[in-house]
Order: C-alpha cells, then sequence, then structure tokens
C-alpha cells in the first residue's frame, strides 16, 4: 500500500511514481479561506441532483449529489445515467480557467458531487466512457472535507493501492493510460461527518442537441 500525502509541495503540480499512469497532485491550487469560500457559494448555487443510476442491472439512488455542467453538445453518460449540460455558471467559469492554466490543458464540462457525509462515496470505477477518448485527461479539484481518494491496477494483483488525501483546494490530474489500467474510488468512511465539493475537469466529444 502507498500513501502519497507527504510526496508533493503545498503549491507544485508533481507527478506521481505510478507504474502505467499519469497522474499529477497539487495540495493547494486554492488558498485554505479562497477554497471555503468557493465550497460554500458551489454548495449553495449548484443545481444538485440526486440520481437513479444502474449498477449490475438493478436502479438505485446515487451515494452522492450531482451535478453536470459544459458547453452545448457536451453530453455525458454513466451507469445508465445520460447527462444534458447545464449552461457554465461565472464561478464554474472562474474555476475552469484556473484549472486550465494550472494544467495546460483545456476542457469543456464539468461533473460536480456533493459527497453529504462519510456515508456518501463512489465505487471503483474508471473514467473510460466512449465520450471521454482514448486517453482522457481529468483535472479534480476539491473543496470541504478532506477524502481519501484511492487508486488500484487493473491487472496487476497484488501491487497495492495508491491513497491521496484530497485536501480541500488541492487538484488532482489524471493523463495518458491511467484509465485504461486503473481503477479509482472514495470510498465510505465513518470518521468523515462533513461534507465535500468533487468537481472533474473533462473534455467531451461533443454532439448535436438531442430533437
Amino acid at each position: 500500500m502507498h500513501d502519497t500525502r507527504d510526496l508533493f509541495g503545498p503549491s507544485a503540480l508533481e507527478s506521481l511514481p505510478i507504474v502505467d499512469a499519469e497522474i499529477q497532485f497539487m495540495h493547494h491550487l486554492f488558498a485554505a479561506d479562497e477554497a471555503d469560500r468557493i465550497f460554500h457559494d458551489l454548495r449553495d448555487s449548484i443545481a444538485w441532483r440526486h440520481d437513479e443510476i444502474v449498477i449490475y442491472g438493478k436502479k438505485m439512488l446515487q451515494p452522492r449529489l450531482t451535478a453536470w455542467y459544459g458547453d452545448a453538445g457536451t453530453f455525458y453518460q454513466y451507469s445508465g445515467l445520460p447527462l444534458t449540460p447545464l449552461p457554465w455558471t461565472p464561478l464554474l467559469l472562474a474555476l475552469k480557467e484556473r484549472v486550465e492554466q494550472a494544467t495546460a490543458t483545456r476542457y469543456n464540462s464539468v461533473l460536480l458531487n456533493l459527497y453529504r457525509d462519510g456515508n456518501d462515496s463512489v465505487g471503483w470505477h474508471s473514467d473510460d466512457e466512449r465520450e471521454l477518448g482514448v486517453e482522457p485527461v481529468i483535472a479534480s479539484v476539491s473543496f470541504g472535507q478532506t477524502r481519501t481518494f484511492q487508486l488500484k491496477a487493473k491487472k496487476r494483483a497484488g501491487t497495492g493501492t495508491t491513497k491521496i488525501e484530497l485536501t480541500p483546494g488541492s487538484l488532482l490530474v489524471m493523463r495518458g493510460a491511467t484509465q485504461r489500467n486503473y481503477v479509482h474510488a472514495v470510498l465510505k468512511s465513518s470518521k468523515v461527518d462533513r461534507p465535500r465539493i468533487n468537481l472533474t475537469f473533462r473534455t467531451i466529444a461533443v454532439r448535436p442537441t438531442p430533437a
């Protein structure tokens, strides 16, 4: 098992040495007071949804709240849930610009997750939907309660799990073959009693608006 919480400086985007993956992390893309303000603004202004998804053929409510924003035509689907983008808000555009500068990558959409407490989670998965392309760049920023991000290889059993503490204001970037070779998760935790908001900026293949 690997623990990366002390490997990085506070304000540098640095690479994590993981075989067959391209992962970068920065503790403080946003300073503490700014991150706290952004958390409250997002919590109060975003059009949060609590949708049903399909897991192994069964319908269930997602164990978190979500929202999908982006350019026109950035339609997305996962776990049987089709998403049509809401238009960018001024705050989301400002956050997108900040992330684009830090990662030298352009994005056209963002998936937001609101984890209300430690009972909310996202299970093991890869962001490998067709709309994201072969080697997507996923840039994840976190606000609110610190949660543990876990990463493990799909085919190399016994190589352990990498854990990264996603602190408020932090930035995690996944590139290259990461989604092809690894799964990741934010699992339930009885030690967490406060909410967290996570934004994952993505580039979706744009399709015409459905008639």
